[in-house]
């Protein structure tokens, strides 16, 4: 079985819904927990703490264009206090885990405390914001979430924030649909180089990208989108900002989200496999064998049916060998890929 880091799941976003589910023992619900990881040969993850909005009451789920497709509406703004109380309490989740007496989570904050856990047969966790709204303008938070163990965070998740603005859920769809980074936004990449802490690129707008491949001293990583040029949805990545991940030797990591893999945008969780392959096909393409990875989504999407939870990830690695990707290629996919990149920002 080749170990699997894998760049997002939502799992404590589930857990922060079903306080009492227990991560340690096997689970009917979700995606994700420790003994279906260990199924599926899954020894770190991001694990993303996404601070919810309230649904508008009366809300349409999506609504008709004019040109006859289908979109979802924007989603409606976080405010910051709303976001650190739930940014806190997935954070604190994460501490508790790590306090296992067992120690079968850890939480790392550095590529050699990844590869110790690894080594002991321990769960790596890397704690990921996926949005910056528990951030004040100031940045002070982000010193005190970086000193209780941040060290991957996506300036916007598919909505506005104070720092930036990010795609809406839309099909067919470019990625260049919103303004980019605003002046706190810059601020925040800059403070993040600084702290070694990644950026992720898989949410933000195009303009925003781009301002963040000015900016950023660091390689650029998107953890968990796709290749528009197979699935034209604007959270996946033009061949245009492909390259330009590629020129920073980033990483991007395969988002086994239906809705973004399927070429017709449909969410039908009987997608086959080869689609998948397809995607990851594109990306090596376009980056190189170094610059590709995995970044499930799990617990946050519709999974496809012959991947079915985390005890399916290595059913991918099956299917990538079947499609002639060879062993050393399937262990850079599956984890060394992003021991790379994550040496390549912490500096570790």
């Amino acid at each position: 079985m080749i170990p699997v880091i894998d760049g997002h799941n939502d799992t404590l976003l589930l857990h922060l819904e079903q306080p009492d589910r227990d991560f340690f023992s096997r689970q009917e619900s979700g995606h994700v927990d420790l003994e279906r990881a260990r199924e599926g040969g899954l020894a770190g993850a991001f694990f993303a703490v996404f601070p919810p909005a309230r649904t508008v009451p009366g809300a349409p789920a999506t609504f008709t264009r004019r040109d006859g497709t289908t979109a979802r509406p924007v989603p409606p703004v976080v405010e910051r206090a709303e976001a650190v109380d739930a940014t806190n309490a997935m954070v604190s989740q994460l501490l508790r885990w790590d306090a296992d007496p067992e120690r079968r989570v850890r939480l790392v904050r550095s590529v050699a405390d990844i590869e110790a856990a690894m080594a002991d047969g321990a769960l790596a966790a890397i704690l990921h914001f996926e949005g910056a709204e528990a951030i004040d303008l100031d940045l002070a938070a982000l010193d005190v979430y970086h000193a209780a163990g941040l060290r991957s965070l996506g300036i916007v998740w598919s909505r506005a924030n104070a720092f930036g603005y990010g795609v809406p859920f839309a099909f067919p769809s470019s990625p260049d649909v919103a303004p980019g980074l605003t002046a706190h936004g810059v601020r925040l990449v800059k403070r993040c180089n600084e702290l070694r802490i990644m950026l992720d690129l898989s949410h933000i707008s195009e303009r925003g990208f781009w301002d963040v491949a000015d900016l950023s001293e660091a390689p650029l990583v998107a953890t968990h989108s796709n290749a528009h040029a197979v699935c034209p949805s604007p959270r996946n990545l033009t061949d245009a900002q492909l390259a330009a991940i590629a020129g920073t030797q980033g990483l991007v990591g395969l988002n086994f989200n239906t809705g973004f893999l399927a070429p017709d945008g449909s969410s039908d969780p009987e997608l086959p496999l080869e689609v998948m392959v397809r995607h990851v096909d594109h990306l090596v393409d376009k980056l190189g064998i170094d610059g590709v990875a995995l970044g499930s989504d799990l617990d946050g999407a519709t999974m496809p049916a012959a991947i079915g939870d985390v005890a399916g990830m290595q059913r991918l690695l099956v299917a990538l060998q079947d499609a002639g990707y060879d062993q050393d290629s399937l262990e850079k996919i599956a984890y060394r890929n992003w021991l790379r990149v994550l040496r390549l920002t912490w500096g570790e």
